[in-house]
């Protein structure tokens, strides 16, 4: 058995089979939808929430999970014999999860003094989070120290990032999100918004004319980033697979994959981006 846990939350996005394989621990994030609290992808899961979501008239709310939740995963991880573990949270700058990841871990600290327990803000969010979980997860199932595995999520922190697009910033608006994007609000209904996240906060990173420039800008924008590296990448959509095949086949023409998957937002993150939304999340291979 692997020396060291790792622990995340729902809005990582992380493909099931992978959760399994690693053997990852996800927190539920909530959606409250019309007088009931959901648990992200345990009470409700993606395509019947976004089948309703694209005809609703007002949107529903998400909440973080609470000290609690994080306490139940951390204690019944230690039942199992787990004296380190680290807790790996989308950015503080749009949730409150790592915040109540830090209550819980004050709670373990004096239950549980033997037990070493990091919790980390990934300044980033769905599969960039996700990345760093499942590298995470990798290094510890491979026998690597709490240290080391710690020392390369820093490295990886700065270097991991992702753009998207979507039809409208509709969702984002009005769930809050839409951070230093919001010059982007007035722009014609024809125009493909391109967004990312910069120190935590959702960024406008420019605009196509259509889906397919929006792609091609997408392309160049990693591209640019990654140059000859070898890259690690995840195209992530939410309700859109024909379309997030699209941009692979745009974006695997110029660079030089390491590693690709295709997921599916979690419904928690479908409430900001919206039915439609495709992008990827990537870094290059050390």
């Amino acid at each position: 058995m692997s020396k060291v846990s790792v622990v995340t939350d729902s809005c990582a996005s992380i493909p099931e089979p992978l959760l399994q394989k690693l053997q990852i621990h996800t927190v539920a994030y909530y959606i409250h939808r019309q007088g009931e609290a959901l648990r992200d992808l345990v009470d409700v899961q993606r395509g019947e929430f976004l089948r309703w979501l694209a005809s609703a008239a007002t949107l529903p709310t998400t909440a973080c999970p609470g000290p609690g939740d994080y306490l139940e995963v951390y204690k019944s991880l230690i039942k199992r014999g787990f004296e380190q573990i680290v807790s790996i949270h989308m950015t503080s700058r749009g949730s409150g999860a790592y915040q109540s990841a830090k209550t819980a871990q004050s709670m373990i600290a004096q239950q549980f003094p033997a037990v070493r327990l990091e919790v980390v803000d990934t300044l980033n969010v769905s599969l960039c989070q996700g990345w760093i979980a499942i590298e995470a997860a990798r290094a510890a199932l491979g026998g690597v120290s709490l240290d080391e595995i710690l020392a390369k999520i820093q490295r990886m922190i700065p270097v991991t990032q992702m753009i998207q697009t979507a039809d409208t910033l509709r969702y984002l608006y009005m769930g809050g999100r839409i951070g230093m994007a919001k010059r982007l609000l007035g722009t014609l209904l024809n125009v493909k918004p391109l967004i990312g996240m910069k120190d935590g906060v959702i960024q406008a990173l420019g605009q196509a004319r259509s889906r397919m420039g929006a792609y091609r800008e997408m392309a160049e924008y990693v591209a640019g980033l990654v140059g000859t590296n070898k890259v690690k990448i995840a195209y992530v959509h939410a309700g859109a697979i024909q379309d997030v095949e699209r941009l692979k086949s745009v974006i695997e023409a110029k660079l030089n994959i390491a590693e690709s998957f295709i997921a599916e937002l979690s419904p928690a993150l479908s409430v900001h981006t919206g039915p439609g939304t495709v992008g990827v999340c990537f870094y290059p291979v050390e």
